[in-house]
């Protein structure tokens, strides 16, 4: 009996740190997207839900990476890209070493950062997990793109990795990969995230044939999807008349999750043009109350100062989206997290914590764009991009002040 009772605790505790660790990501070539940029995303899902930004100086490249918001966050980055254009993420994969007895594991992050400081196109990458002494201790699908037109997914474990071309239309006929948390290897049926990773193609075939591959329309669409592949279940219809009463709906297996702490969605550019136009569209925070907000490379390495660490290593905007998510998931007892009250986040009478955040990003894209357009050879300089963060920097705080009646700062 004793033993029965280890090994389900066992089972227990894996099965929480698959759910910790749920990403959905995608890689698209930009031989396929409608301004012929590739675009790299991840929606990350994590047990550490304080996520912040960091501009780093400590490699050959400069580099701005996604970090868990907590002491020794410089050991490690979850997804970024650095001033050569070159950009990683990584989604864990659990079917990589099957049978791989390697006690070295959960070195996705030191793997990503030692790119970011080094690698400045995807064979740099390539070369890198060659050289790198072996065991790796990862288990991860890699997604990079750089500015060489270079797009793709290494499927790496501890001894070996599969590269997929996202320019190789055997494997990508639209240009599109995603990875949810299995790799397309021998073990196959290993991994988890299919339900999540039907949605994403779902989405995202779509957009293609709607010619919407585009930030603005991805953001919303994927790491807000509300839609269950396998079940049908469509959580924007039937919508509650209003706030007042809970609605509480099953919320398993959707894209956004109870554990998602951040989303980034890097647009690369093309070939011969200057890296310093890739864009990093950033959701610090849980993406159903979060806005997203671009961030690019500056001379004076700067970021918004909502998206970064102050001194207790939080950053603002990361902070007030989590406060917002605890009225979705305002049960903690048991399974109680597992339910979200749609009727706080969206209803019928529109007023909603999303219904209240697009409106205020929609904002934020429009600003962006005109930035752009306004710049000459569509090329921000350094003051353009810091007043544009300085206007970021007042005008979401005071948004989250007005419709949410929160500071952040």
């Amino acid at each position: 009996m004793k033993n029965w009772v280890i090994a389900l605790f066992c089972v227990i505790v894996s099965g929480l740190n698959i759910s910790a660790e749920a990403c959905t990501t995608f890689v698209i070539s930009g031989k396929y997207t409608p301004d012929g940029r590739p675009m790299l995303f991840k929606n990350r899902d994590t047990g550490t839900l304080d996520n912040a930004l960091v501009y780093f100086t400590d490699g050959k490249y400069d580099y701005i990476g996604v970090v868990n918001a907590k002491a020794g966050y410089q050991s490690e980055v979850w997804g970024g890209y650095n001033s050569e254009g070159f950009a990683i993420m990584n989604s864990a994969a659990y079917n990589n070493n099957i049978g791989d007895t390697t006690k070295l594991n959960d070195r996705e992050g030191e793997l990503m950062k030692l790119a970011l400081q080094s690698c400045k196109t995807v064979d740099d990458f390539e070369k890198m997990l060659k050289k790198m002494s072996k065991p790796l201790g990862v288990d991860a699908n890699y997604g990079v793109i750089d500015a060489f037109g270079g797009a793709a997914y290494f499927e790496t474990g501890n001894f070996g990795y599969k590269k997929v071309d996202a320019n190789d239309p055997t494997v990508a006929p639209n240009g599109i990969l995603i990875r949810t948390n299995h790799s397309f290897n021998e073990n196959y049926n290993e991994g988890f995230g299919y339900i999540r990773y039907a949605t994403a193609e779902n989405v995202l075939f779509q957009a293609a044939a709607t010619n919407n591959l585009q930030p603005e329309y991805l953001l919303n669409n994927l790491s807000r999807n509300l839609t269950h592949s396998l079940t049908g279940v469509n959580l924007q219809e039937q919508l509650p008349a209003d706030k007042t009463k809970a609605v509480f709906k099953d919320f398993n297996d959707f894209i956004p999750r109870n554990s998602t702490a951040s989303v980034m969605l890097v647009k690369g550019v093309k070939a011969g043009e200057n890296p310093k136009a890739t864009v990093m569209w950033t959701v610090m925070g849980f993406p159903l109350t979060t806005v997203a907000v671009p961030v690019l490379m500056n001379a004076e390495k700067k970021l918004p100062n909502i998206l970064s660490m102050k001194s207790d290593f939080h950053a603002p905007l990361c902070d007030a989206g989590m406060k917002l998510r605890e009225q979705c998931f305002p049960i903690k007892r048991g399974s109680g997290k597992n339910y979200i009250n749609v009727a706080v986040l969206i209803n019928q009478n529109n007023d909603g914590i999303l219904q209240k955040i697009i409106p205020i990003e929609k904002q934020v894209f429009k600003a962006f764009h005109k930035m752009f357009t306004e710049s000459e050879n569509n090329l921000p300089d350094d003051n353009q991009i810091i007043q544009f963060y300085d206007w970021i920097d007042t005008f979401i705080p005071q948004m989250y002040s007005l419709q949410f009646e929160l500071s952040v700062n």
